[in-house]
């Protein structure tokens, strides 16, 4: 596909500006969770400055960043346990999530909930999700919720290959179907289900058959080109904001890192990944511009910018205060008398 004729040269600087900030933002949070030093030259003196795991989506960036370019502020996210990708490319901001990360007070959730449940209602994005396919019903609740609004607003629910096991699956997509409701499912499907490939486990074609067989419109694209993604999304979106019921994305991509940032991924075939890491998004987008004349200086500056802005966010969240003993009792449920479950 000839990008000259399809898209500006802008929405694919934009496209690329997105993905190369997700890159980086993973890249960094990867060292700090293992506690070595950051290509910024932070020490993390040899200890782990992430509390609790960190799911990585590098290599997947294509996804979000394609998706999310075509969202407006009142649209709603719902995210995975490996989300920090889709919460950036919503628009949330890139210090706040490092500090939740790092367990700072500045952090999204005050430090108390880490990456797996990151939320930025000031976007839309409703939250990441420690619990596998628990954003579909969540996702179907706020479209419902917008139906019933009757706005044009739409929710966005991004869940893996390895949530179309589950029920909450086949449970949300069946009641956004029955009350047509402005949700589109995006699967991103990256082959593995935590340390375990997803295909031997999944019987039929996967995510986008099961869809049809509900009725739902889907669309299968290489996860890993951006513009293909960018223009299915486009389209699915718009049919989506015109009333036109759900849509489901089916975004064939690749988990080039292991299940968290300390897993080395032993179980996997090395030639599958050397296979796989031919196919980065953020490569071959740069390849196009090459295409459209692009000089490699023009991306190497969003590329440093991407890098400065990642360093200002770890030298914030290694500076920012941790949270007060007394916040730990804010923030939750309120089950009525003191009693306790």
């Amino acid at each position: 596909m000839n990008p000259s004729e399809t898209e500006s040269k802008a929405t694919l600087t934009d496209l690329y500006r997105t993905m190369v900030r997700i890159r980086a933002f993973e890249n960094a949070a990867e060292i700090a969770s293992q506690g070595g030093v950051s290509a910024y030259g932070q020490s993390a003196a040899g200890t782990a400055r992430v509390r609790g795991p960190l799911h990585l989506s590098t290599g997947q960036e294509a996804v979000p960043a394609g998706v999310c370019a075509h969202l407006r502020p009142d649209d709603y996210l719902t995210s995975t346990h490996r989300g920090h990708g889709h919460t950036l490319a919503k628009g949330a901001d890139m210090g706040r999530m490092m500090a939740e990360l790092f367990g700072k007070a500045t952090g999204f959730n005050g430090g108390k909930g880490g990456s797996m449940h990151i939320a930025d209602f000031s976007v839309g994005m409703l939250g990441a999700n420690g619990v596998v396919a628990a954003g579909l019903p969540i996702a179907v609740g706020a479209a419902h919720a917008q139906k019933l609004q009757g706005t044009n607003a739409i929710t966005v629910c991004f869940f893996g290959d390895g949530a179309i096991n589950r029920g909450p699956f086949l449970e949300a997509l069946n009641w956004a179907k029955v009350h047509a409701l402005p949700v589109l499912f995006v699967c991103e499907d990256n082959r593995w289900s935590a340390t375990t490939a997803s295909a031997p486990m999944t019987a039929g074609p996967g995510a986008s058959a099961r869809a049809l067989s509900m009725d739902i419109a889907a669309t299968q694209v290489d996860g890993n080109d951006v513009i293909e993604v960018y223009q299915a999304a486009q389209s699915l979106v718009q049919q989506v904001r015109a009333g036109q019921g759900p849509r489901l994305l089916h975004a064939l991509t690749y988990r080039v890192k292991g299940h968290v940032s300390v897993d080395p991924a032993a179980y996997r075939d090395p030639q599958e990944l050397a296979a796989a890491l031919q196919t980065d998004p953020i490569a071959r987008l740069r390849e196009r511009f090459m295409a459209l004349a692009q000089t490699n200086n023009a991306l190497d500056a969003i590329e440093n910018e991407a890098n400065a802005e990642v360093e200002a966010a770890l030298i914030a969240a290694d500076g920012a205060p941790w949270p007060l003993a007394s916040a730990a009792y804010t923030d939750i449920q309120d089950t009525g008398a003191g009693t306790w479950f």
